[in-house]
């Protein structure tokens, strides 16, 4: 399957690096490059590619705004490719509430003249076009879950899984927001994001809540008024001592940490029912899992579709009547407080 892909830049150098770079991989095509925001969103409107490498410093308007009016009027995937991710992080996580897929520092020419640091964009780019070519299958099956109220005799607190991708930063954040600094659940984040950037989302998010905000470790456990975030490119799951861990099972699954095989191993593994909320984002990942935690017993929580930057995840949860509720995002958090 071809991937066809525009290019959003004011730097001409940076343009043709990135032209370079996608042409040289078979099957990828420049579909049109721009110089600023505002000739990017007439572009996508007038011919919509597969994938927009969307700068984000630029004149006339950023890619903040660019990326929010594409997603608004001509939705398409969205890899934020600046000169320096570390140094733009707020404008980083402004784009990705609007929809931005993920971030990337833009590649350069060597003294050689070849493309260096190209790495990351190009994995990037292949996982989005595995996810193009992926069924509407779960990636794993659910046991069966035992409820209890104790674990080998330790108190289990409630629990709050939420999953998201495209603009799921900005709906975190309006979630935690709303949560009382003595909430009593334990939160666990799975947002499809590179690895490199899961540090600096947890303390974006941190800047947005009252409650203790920190990246997921192998061993953590899930505490009442603590919210862990997934954080590494392999999947988060839970293991049989109620800790969490990774697994890079199944490793040809694109969606990475994928939130169907968190959801399906809280189903089978976790001792009492909590609350699963599936938030905006591309595609399906999510929707099989969040079914297997309502046959389990768990309140599920779909977000709406005119809320939803992009309604494909909870869309999906929708159609196969996952979820309990269904759900603005301004609603979300009291029916979370509600429900535990």
């Amino acid at each position: 399957m071809a991937l066809r892909v525009a290019i959003v830049n004011d730097l001409a150098l940076a343009r043709e690096v990135l032209r370079r770079l996608v042409v040289s991989v078979p099957g990828y095509s420049v579909a049109w490059m721009a110089a600023d925001g505002a000739e990017a969103v007439r572009r996508a409107a007038e011919d919509r590619p597969d994938v927009v490498l969307m700068d984000l410093v630029m004149p006339v308007m950023d890619g903040v705004e660019a990326t929010r009016r594409i997603m608004a009027a001509s939705p398409c995937p969205i890899l934020l490719v600046t000169s320096s991710v570390t140094g733009n992080f707020n404008l980083v996580y402004q784009a990705m509430g609007h929809g931005g897929l993920d971030a990337v520092n833009t590649p350069a020419i060597g003294p050689d003249g070849k493309v260096q640091d190209s790495e990351g964009l190009l994995t990037r780019l292949a996982k989005l076009q595995q996810a193009r070519q992926l069924p509407a299958v779960a990636p794993g099956t659910p046991a069966q879950s035992t409820h209890s109220s104790s674990w080998a005799g330790r108190p289990v607190p409630p629990l709050v899984a939420l999953g998201s991708s495209t603009g799921g930063p900005e709906a975190l954040a309006q979630i935690l927001n709303r949560f009382p600094a003595d909430f009593s659940a334990g939160v666990v984040i799975v947002q499809h994001i590179a690895a490199d950037f899961a540090p600096g989302l947890a303390g974006w998010l941190q800047g947005r809540t009252r409650l203790r905000v920190s990246i997921a470790t192998a061993g953590s456990d899930v505490k009442p008024g603590q919210v862990l975030v997934a954080a590494t490119n392999d999947h988060l799951v839970l293991n049989r001592g109620r800790q969490l861990a990774y697994t890079p099972d199944p490793v040809d699954y694109p969606y990475r940490p994928s939130v169907d095989v968190f959801f399906e191993s809280l189903a089978a593994k976790w001792p009492r029912p909590g609350t699963a909320v599936l938030l905006t984002g591309m595609g399906n990942d999510g929707a099989l899992g969040l079914l297997s935690l309502r046959k389990a017993g768990w309140h599920t929580i779909a977000q709406d579709q005119a809320s939803s930057v992009v309604y494909g995840m909870p869309r999906a949860a929708a159609e196969i009547q996952a979820a309990c509720q269904i759900l603005p995002l301004d609603r979300i958090a009291d029916a979370i407080c509600d429900a535990k």
